[in-house]
């Protein structure tokens, strides 16, 4: 079984999830392994590369629009899971994480980061294109929809339903030992530069900063709020309501 996770920031947190499922809980090997050798990602050479030598089940992580994505997935029994989240949050959590690295030109303001977002000028391009391309498929049975919020509000539902998906059952305790293993308490312990058994260079890929929902409020301006509001209802007007669970 090839699984892909496929997601906007929130990412990192789906790809600890799959893993603690994979290992009934056991942290061991979070612990024991950065995200991007357990999980490489396919546009990323030097990790996708080493795909070809790791025995099933093996993990995928993507950014890529669909029109990018390998077309050999399409026509596999690979499962994709495709975390949405609010735009918004997206949007702020995309400039602190770009801020913080050296993949990308760091943004100089989040009023400047605000505008590349809603024209699309980002890593990966536009949010809307690349969410209304992976939606259109979202009857597929090999891709589960899920959203960030909801695996804020109710997590032991969400993985519940990431297991059922995936064919994985875990017993109570097991359960349990996942929630509480892929908690943002947790996982940033695990990243302490203090106390983790892993180098700094394989930490980078799994930055934790509040993994809260609702940031943006704290962030945008009303004229921000109000342009973002229209800019969405004009890109989304044709998807159903229900796929966006956010306020």
């Amino acid at each position: 079984m090839t699984s892909t996770l496929l997601s906007h920031p929130g990412t990192n947190w789906l790809v600890e999830i799959v893993c603690l499922i994979l290992s009934k809980g056991d942290p061991t090997w979070v612990k024991s392994l950065p995200v991007e050798e357990r999980a490489p990602w396919i546009e990323i050479g030097e990790y996708s590369r080493t795909l070809k030598n790791k025995e099933d089940p093996r993990l995928i992580t993507s950014h890529l629009p669909v029109q990018l994505f390998p077309k050999s997935f399409f026509c596999s029994k690979a499962k994709m899971i495709y975390l949405l989240r609010n735009p918004r949050d997206a949007l702020v959590s995309g400039y602190y994480f770009w801020h913080s690295t050296n993949f990308f030109k760091k943004p100089e303001s989040l009023e400047g980061f605000f505008k590349d977002f809603i024209q699309g000028n980002v890593p990966y391009g536009s949010w809307f294109e690349h969410t209304r391309g992976w939606l259109s498929l979202r009857d597929r049975d090999n891709i589960l929809l899920l959203s960030y919020e909801e695996l804020k509000k109710d997590a032991r539902s969400a993985i519940k339903k990431i297991c059922e998906f995936l064919g994985k059952k875990l017993e109570p305790r097991e359960l349990d030992l996942v929630i509480k293993n892929s908690s943002f308490h947790v996982m940033k312990e695990i990243r302490n530069p203090e106390t983790s058994t892993l180098t700094h260079k394989e930490t980078h890929f799994l930055i934790v900063r509040k993994g809260i929902t609702g940031d943006w409020k704290s962030h945008f301006t009303v004229a921000q709020a109000e342009e973002f509001n229209k800019t969405f209802q004009e890109k989304m007007a044709d998807f159903p309501k229900e796929l966006f669970p956010w306020e």
